[in-house]
């Protein structure tokens, strides 16, 4: 039911999933299926056993107006692959809907080889004839797709090899991962509530109050924490080692010079760039060393517990019901941009954000969309922390992105590379902080400093030691075949040190705590973190700067995958290729480092 406050919003806290299908018994899934698999096999039979389009730009163009119809109208099976994935999402315990998800995950499989032959033959034509087609005008709108396609020609496999990685990914990869994450979401822990009282939880709901002002509840919760992964951590080092060969093997038969060659290819930017990020980030860990040094001080200990880190300080940590987080994001949106505040209270009202913890859900928070037109939905695990304020910031800024692109674009440049796609959502998330910061009194500026820098410390430094925990995880492998648990602990303890320092304690149980990182498992995926919060900070100086750069902000965010993430920033004059850029933005992560020293003392 939804929830009416005193406020503009007619708040609905679950998914509302009636725009896709009328439930999970709906009787219309076989006829969308049946609708989907005709439309796909209209384009092979009208398109494979031709090469013309191979030639002529002007048969090309036709071509690509129908694949991209394929697309935009079904992008596998449409509405019924969007449903399931969403509510396995909401019950990953259900065994019901985990049969349909996988059910429905073999047919798109199918249907994408169906058309493997497409994009494969394209990316394969000659230097002369892909001159031709990228400067023929009619192709404009595609431009970007062709070069990425023709530049992925040098790992791209024959078409019969291609079918067969894409069919034995889910029984070598998807199925792993999903074991794991569903172990976990079932667990459930007595521990302590901020009142004190002892209570049943879900993981996803009482990991969170690690973070708790009061220690012992955060010491319990911790233990549970421990306790859980302790529990699924021989299952999770099986899981690993098991992608890391899938891996392995899928990087030998293309090509690929390292492990992370393939995350930069598919996220359209510059191995020199990321390289070059890795790099500044890493040469500053004395910025995350010297935090977390404060925060212990400001705590009145030697050495912060591992689960600790991100202990609130001072008089912050009040409770912020939905209501009172939705009103707060409102707000700052209504203020940047009024199509920014419409979207949002779209998104709140129609029943696209899944708000509360519940056993069996997807743990940490997530936007999504499929299909151009399609709605995004946002899931959170929302537990009244200022931190949830702006988690929802940072997922809408993901949901903005979306709608931005949508009304933009064709369905081939419908999304985001991860390069650009977390500048949205970090964008947001600061503004958003600065937003509910205002609401504190001028005492409690270092607690807000501390705050913002502990965001800071997790997107930027974390991610990146996290990225080079995986660089050394995918060496060791490729050299050992196989990985024990304590060898994996072992390394994510030496890459955690390596950013915290000698201020937070590698404490008994944080060993394993890889086993819960879901992104460990989207390989390489965490630079992007580090990446968009830096970026996103230029991009903030800039609107601060001038108001009317938010339509710039608007035009990069809609361009989606129609141009490089290198061109777009160059755009807005931002050189993101060299250590100099990164640099500028580690440097203001110091000086409110340095603020927060001076007003501590």
């Amino acid at each position: 039911m939804p929830i009416c406050y005193n406020s503009p919003y007619m708040i609905k806290t679950k998914w509302d999933l009636s725009s896709l299908l009328e439930g999970d018994a709906d009787p219309k899934v076989d006829q969308i299926i049946a609708q989907a698999q005709k439309a796909y096999q209209y384009f092979v039979n009208k398109w494979q056993a031709r090469s013309d389009y191979l030639e002529s730009p002007q048969i090309l163009k036709e071509a690509l107006d129908e694949f991209e119809a394929l697309a935009c109208n079904y992008d596998g099976t449409g509405s019924v692959g969007y449903y399931f994935s969403l509510r396995y999402c909401q019950d990953q315990s259900n065994p019901q809907i985990k049969a349909q998800n996988n059910k429905i995950r073999e047919i798109e499989v199918k249907m994408a080889n169906e058309v493997e032959f497409f994009t494969n033959r394209l990316c394969k034509i000659l230097p002369k004839p892909q001159k031709l087609m990228l400067s023929y005008p009619e192709l404009k709108p595609y431009r970007h797709f062709l070069e990425k396609l023709f530049e992925s020609a040098k790992y791209t496999l024959s078409e019969p090899e291609e079918k067969i990685l894409n069919l034995k990914s889910q029984t070598s990869f998807g199925n792993w991962v999903n074991m794991v994450q569903e172990f976990v979401s079932k667990e459930e822990r007595e521990v302590l509530d901020e009142a004190g009282q002892r209570v049943v939880k879900p993981l996803s709901d009482f990991i969170s109050l690690v973070n708790s002002q009061n220690k012992e509840v955060r010491d319990v919760s911790a233990q549970a924490v421990n306790e859980v992964l302790a529990k699924h951590v021989d299952s999770a080092e099986h899981e690993l080692n098991s992608i890391l060969l899938d891996k392995k093997i899928d990087d030998e038969l293309r090509g690929l010079e390292r492990p992370d060659t393939g995350r930069h290819l598919s996220d359209d930017i510059d191995t020199r760039v990321v390289d070059a990020l890795v790099e500044a980030v890493s040469a500053r860990f004395d910025i995350s060393t010297r935090y977390y040094k404060l925060k212990a001080k400001m705590l009145g200990v030697l050495k912060l517990a591992y689960h600790e880190r991100n202990v609130t300080l001072g008089d912050l940590g009040r409770n912020y019901s939905y209501e009172k987080a939705v009103e707060l994001v409102g707000d700052t949106f209504k203020s940047l941009d009024s199509q920014f505040a419409e979207i949002f209270t779209q998104m709140v009202q129609n029943g696209q954000i899944d708000v509360f913890p519940q056993k069996g859900k997807y743990g940490g928070a997530f936007c999504t969309h499929k299909r151009l037109g399609d709605p995004s939905y946002i899931l959170l695990n929302h537990t009244e922390k200022l931190s949830d304020v702006t988690t929802l910031g940072h997922e809408m800024g993901h949901a903005i992105n979306n709608v931005l692109i949508g009304c933009a674009q064709n369905a081939l440049n419908n999304d985001t590379p991860l390069s650009t796609a977390e500048v949205a959502s970090t964008f947001m998330e600061d503004f958003v902080f600065a937003r509910a910061s205002a609401d504190y009194a001028p005492k409690d500026k270092l607690h807000l400093l501390m705050e913002k820098l502990n965001d800071d410390i997790s997107a930027i430094f974390r991610q990146v030691a996290c990225y080079k925990f995986e660089q050394e995880l995918h060496k060791l492998y490729r050299e050992k075949n196989y990985l024990t648990k304590e060898e994996i602990g072992a390394l994510f303890t030496k890459h955690m040190s390596a950013y915290m320092g000698n201020a937070v304690e590698q404490s008994p149980g944080s060993q394993n705590w890889w086993v819960y990182w879901n992104h460990i498992r989207s390989f390489f995926y965490v630079y992007s973190y580090a990446s968009g919060q830096l970026i996103s900070k230029s991009l903030q100086n800039m609107v601060r700067q001038d108001g009317q750069s938010i339509e710039k902000v608007k035009k990069f965010l809609s361009a989606g995958l129609s141009e490089s993430p290198k061109a777009l920033f160059l755009d807005m004059g931002i050189d993101i290729g060299g250590v100099k850029f990164w640099n500028q933005g580690l440097a203001e992560v110091e000086a409110l480092l340095k603020e927060a020293e001076s007003l501590a003392g």
